[in-house]
């Protein structure tokens, strides 16, 4: 008992401020990669409700294949498969040829580009959930595009929508967990390497868990407490 507690404290051989960082690593991933899903997600739900026919069929074609394929597959394509084009480029036109990619940045893309295939239906379903009469009232008062987006659109889709993104929240929170097999130390790499320098993986795995399952209660919670303030005007 005294070992792991020597082993999870903060002394010359405790791994707490490394399990901290790792804590600290994974959400910053978690942070990065919904960010760009988002972005990402708003443009391709734009493009299925209002872009032309063959943007149309790209976002729905781009949402089947990254709904479809595992995260990890998405990860280890672009981490390996990514500089391997590269560097093939690079040799066929005689350019430079560049190293591996920082793993934070693949790590973040990867979940960031699957994240951003469900927030691309979330958004969608989003603004279909919006009564039509309200975009055709707008069009009467002489409502443009934008005004009607910030006026209309905006104020309804985010109460619309807050939940489920807290559940693609939680998704990327839990897959983030995947960069570690490109040596990333994040929480799961950090406690992979202290399960295998201290022989101890019941102990770090379960601090692992623990700390997960912390992190995706305040996250839980921070949702559930958004989705309150966002709703305070409803009345339905």
């Amino acid at each position: 008992m005294m070992d792991d507690l020597t082993l999870l404290g903060f002394g010359p051989d405790g791994w707490a401020p490394l399990l901290l960082k790792g804590c600290l690593l994974t959400l910053a991933v978690s942070a990065t990669s919904m960010a760009i899903g988002t972005v990402l997600g708003v443009l391709l739900a734009w493009a299925r409700l209002k872009g032309p026919r063959w943007l149309r069929r790209t976002a729905l074609v781009y949402g089947v294949v990254l709904r479809g394929v595992p995260e990890l597959l998405v990860i280890l394509l672009l981490y390996f498969g990514l500089p391997s084009l590269i560097l093939s480029l690079s040799e066929t036109f005689g350019w430079e040829a560049p190293g591996l990619p920082p793993p934070f940045l693949i790590g973040s893309v990867s979940v960031g580009l699957v994240s951003a295939a469900y927030q691309a239906e979330i958004f969608r379903g989003g603004v279909g959930a919006i009564p039509r009469g309200q975009f055709e009232a707008a069009r009467a008062m002489g409502f443009g595009d934008l005004m009607c987006f910030h006026r209309i659109v905006l104020p309804q889709v985010t109460r619309i929508v807050l939940p489920a993104l807290g559940n693609v929240w939680q998704f990327n929170l839990k897959d983030s967990a995947l960069i570690a097999v490109t040596g990333l130390s994040e929480l799961m790499r950090t406690s992979l390497v202290a399960a295998g320098s201290t022989r101890h993986p019941f102990l770090f795995f379960g601090v692992a868990m623990a700390l997960y399952l912390v992190l995706t209660t305040l996250s839980s919670t921070a949702f559930h407490y958004g989705g309150r303030y966002s709703n305070r005007w409803d009345r339905g």
